[in-house]
Formats: structure tokens, C-alpha cells, sequence
């Protein structure tokens, strides 16, 4: 219908997950032949989409989470759940899955 526009899914993740995005390298090997996806094993490099509060401990203070949005983080190969939210993939994983930040 013209005149109205679709409204935009936001995941926020709660407790202690994080939502992040692999992230993608098109591998291409001598003579120009692009490996496709489904031949590749997934990255397990991710950027930071979005972060959760945090966990609480038992006397109700908040746990600071180890990552901000914007990190590319490494995380355990088979960690977390794939979500696919408007034709975009996502990884939601738990912060104690994420093994490291990585700096350039």
C-alpha cells in the first residue's frame, strides 16, 4: 500500500547474550574461482550488533558485559543461535562464549 511504511525489527538481547554479525570474507583462490558460502566453514569472527544489560548477581548488582557494540569479537565455532531477522543473519551468543576481542 503507498503511504505506509513497514516498521523495522530491533533485537535487544537480554541477561548476558549478545547479538553479532559474522563477518564476511569472499575467499578467492588463484585463476579468479570465488569459493561460494556453502563451501566455506563459518566465520567465527563476529561484529558487536547489540549488547545485553548484563547478568545480575544474587544480591541484585549488575555484571558489566566484556563487549561493546562495534567489537569484533572470536567465539567458540558451534556457540551461540543463528537468527535471521529482514534477510539479514545474525549470531546470538552468550558473553562466556565469546573467547576474544580482537584489535587492529
Amino acid at each position: 500500500m503507498a503511504g505506509t511504511a513497514q516498521k523495522k525489527i530491533t533485537l535487544k538481547p537480554l541477561g548476558n547474550r549478545v547479538l553479532a554479525q559474522r563477518t564476511e570474507e569472499q575467499e578467492t583462490l588463484k585463476g579468479g574461482i570465488i569459493v561460494p558460502d556453502s563451501a566455506k566453514k563459518k566465520q567465527e569472527m563476529a561484529k558487536v550488533i547489540a549488547v545485553g544489560p548484563g547478568n545480575k548477581t544474587e544480591d541484585g548488582k549488575v555484571l558489566p558485559m566484556p563487549v561493546k557494540v562495534g567489537d569484533i569479537i572470536l567465539m567458540d565455532r558451534y556457540a551461540g543461535q543463528e537468527v535471521t531477522i529482514e534477510d539479514e543473519e545474525y549470531i546470538l551468543v552468550k558473553a562466556d562464549d565469546i573467547v576474544a576481542i580482537v584489535e587492529k
